[in-house]
C-alpha cells in the first residue's frame, strides 16, 4: 500500500499529464490505474486482518474482492498486450509504424478491461458476509462445488496459463530476432525480458497453485498458503511501475525532474527558516 499508491500515482501523473501520449504510455497508464485501484482498497484488507472482522458490510465485501481479482486479471492481460505489441514492433517494424496507433491501443485496453470485468464478476456474485463468534466474515459462498471448480479453473487457464505461454512465445521470438539482426548492443534487453517473465511467474503461480489445491483439500496449510500467495501476487502492484514504466527514458527524466523540484523546495524552505 505504501509503495503502490505513490508509485502508481506518480506513473499516472507522468503518463497522463506530463509526457507525450504514445502507445507505450497508454499501456503504462492503464497498468498503473489498475494497480492504483487495487492499492486504494488495501486499507479494507488491513482493517479486516487487524480486527479479524469485516466491518464495512456486504457490498464492500463484494466490491473489494471484485477489485482484487480485477487487478490481477487486468494486469495480466495488459502485460500480455505489452508483450504482443513489442513482438509486433520487432517482427514487423514497417507495419507497426503505419498501423500502430493510439486509437487501436485504447481499443485493445478497453477490451482487456471488459474481459477482466466479466471474468471477475463471479467473485462478486458469490462473495457473502456472515456472522460468527460475534464477528463478521467475508467469504466465498458457492452453492455447488461445480461452481467453485469452474471459477478457479477458468481463472487459472484464461488468467494465467494462456497469457504466460503467449508472453513467453513473444519474448522468445523477440530475442531470436534481436540476436539474428544484432540489434542489441548489450545484454540489457535480454536481462530485462527475463526479469519481466520471471517476476510475472513468481508472483502469480503460488496464488493459482493454492486456489487449485483448495478444491481438493481445505486445511490450515492451504489457508495460510493462500494468505502468503495473495500477498506475493499483490507485489505486482508496486513492482510494475519499476519494471515497466521507470525503465523508459521519458519516465526517468520526468521523475528526476520532479525529485529535483521537491529537493529545491525543501532547500528553499530550510534557508527561509534560518
Amino acid at each position: 500500500m505504501f509503495l503502490g499508491i505513490p508509485g502508481n500515482g506518480l506513473v499516472i501523473w507522468i503518463a497522463g499529464f506530463k509526457i507525450k501520449k504514445t502507445v507505450n504510455t497508454i499501456w503504462y497508464l492503464s497498468l498503473a490505474v489498475s494497480d492504483f485501484l487495487f492499492c486504494a482498497f488495501l486499507p479494507l484488507t488491513v482493517v479486516y486482518y487487524v480486527k479479524r472482522s469485516w466491518v464495512v458490510g456486504r457490498f464492500m465485501c463484494k466490491l473489494a474482492s471484485f477489485v482484487v481479482l480485477l487487478n490481477m486479471l487486468s494486469s495480466i492481460f495488459l502485460l500480455l498486450l505489452i508483450s504482443v505489441d513489442r513482438c509486433v514492433v520487432v517482427m514487423f517494424p514497417v507495419w507497426a509504424q503505419n498501423k500502430r496507433s493510439k486509437r487501436r491501443a485504447l481499443v485493445m485496453v478497453l477490451l482487456a478491461w471488459i474481459f477482466s470485468v466479466l471474468l471477475s464478476l463471479p467473485v462478486a456474485i458469490f462473495r457473502k458476509t456472515a456472522d460468527g463468534n460475534s464477528k463478521q466474515i467475508c467469504y466465498n459462498n458457492y452453492a455447488r462445488d461445480e461452481q467453485h471448480i469452474t471459477v478457479v479453473v477458468c481463472h487459472f487457464i484464461i488468467g494465467f496459463v494462456i497469457p504466460l505461454l503467449i508472453i513467453i512465445i513473444c519474448y522468445v521470438v523477440i530475442i531470436r530476432k534481436l540476436k539474428n539482426n544484432q540489434m542489441a548492443s548489450s545484454n540489457k534487453p535480454f536481462k530485462v525480458m527475463t526479469v519481466l517473465i520471471v517476476a510475472f511467474f513468481i508472483s502469480s503461480m503460488p496464488y493459482h497453485f493454492f486456489k487449485l489445491w483448495e478444491l481438493n483439500r481445505k486445511n490450515s496449510i492451504v489457508f495460510d498458503g493462500q494468505k502468503f500467495a495473495s500477498t506475493l501476487a499483490s507485489t505486482n502492484s508496486f513492482m510494475n511501475p519499476l519494471l515497466y514504466a521507470f525503465m523508459g527514458k521519458d519516465f526517468k527524466k520526468k521523475c528526476y525532474a520532479l525529485l529535483s523540484k521537491i529537493e529545491n523546495a525543501f532547500e528553499e524552505e530550510a534557508k527561509s527558516t534560518l
